[in-house]
Order: C-alpha cells, then structure tokens, then sequence
C-alpha cells in the first residue's frame, strides 16, 4: 500500500494513493488498521477509485456497514473523486448529511479531502 503522511494543523492524515479495493467491511476495517499501524494516522483519505460500485448503491448495505465500522473504531475518512453521475436521491442526501457530520466526507480533489479531515471535530 502506498500512503503519504501529513500533518495539518497538528492532526496526522494519511492519504492512500494505493491500495487493495475495499470490498467488504473487513478489508475497509483492515486498511484502517494497516494505516493507523504505519502512519499513526486515524484520519484517511482515499481516491473513491478505491471503492466498489457496490458502495453507492445504499440498498447493498456496504457503505452504511463501512461508517459504522470507522466510527466504531475512531476513524475519520475522506472520499475524493466525482459523484456527479450518481442520480440517486438517497445516495445525494447520504453525501450531503455526511459533510454536514464529523467523521466521513465525499469530496471532489484530494487537497479538499486533506482540509475536510484537518478541520474535523475531534
């Protein structure tokens, strides 16, 4: 996996430029864990390259049982890539409700990924 540590205003984020697709719950969870190992971080970014199809479709389960393991474990993350072509108003109100939160962002660049988890509530 390949991952660049950084540390924003004092909090450690690190952001996967690669890895194994998150397929399951236990792969998110397993990813989590291998970067809090190697980088200390609790606050992730990724490229939404790295998440099935499957995850946008909310009647699949996954995404839902996704956050809930990373919010069970104290781990923030952040999405970047494009969701416009969703047409889902579940999964557009799903993106919207959680950057309205404190603990998982879809955003659309990197940098916005990286700001979004520097300024999250602890």
């Amino acid at each position: 996996m390949e991952t660049e540590t950084l540390t924003v205003n004092g909090v450690t984020i690190a952001v996967v430029n690669s890895a194994e697709k998150i397929t399951t719950p236990q792969s998110a969870l397993d990813l989590a864990v291998t970067v809090k190992y190697e980088t200390g971080a609790q606050r992730i970014a990724i490229p939404k390259k790295l998440l099935p199809e499957e995850f946008f479709i909310l009647s699949s389960g996954l995404a839902g049982e996704i956050l809930q393991k990373y919010i069970n474990y104290g781990i923030k993350m952040a999405v970047w890539g494009d969701f416009s072509r969703y047409t889902s108003k579940p999964l557009h109100d799903f993106i919207y409700e959680s950057n309205h939160g404190r603990d998982f962002f879809f955003v659309g660049t990197r940098e916005q990924a990286v700001d979004r988890l520097a300024g999250a509530a602890l």
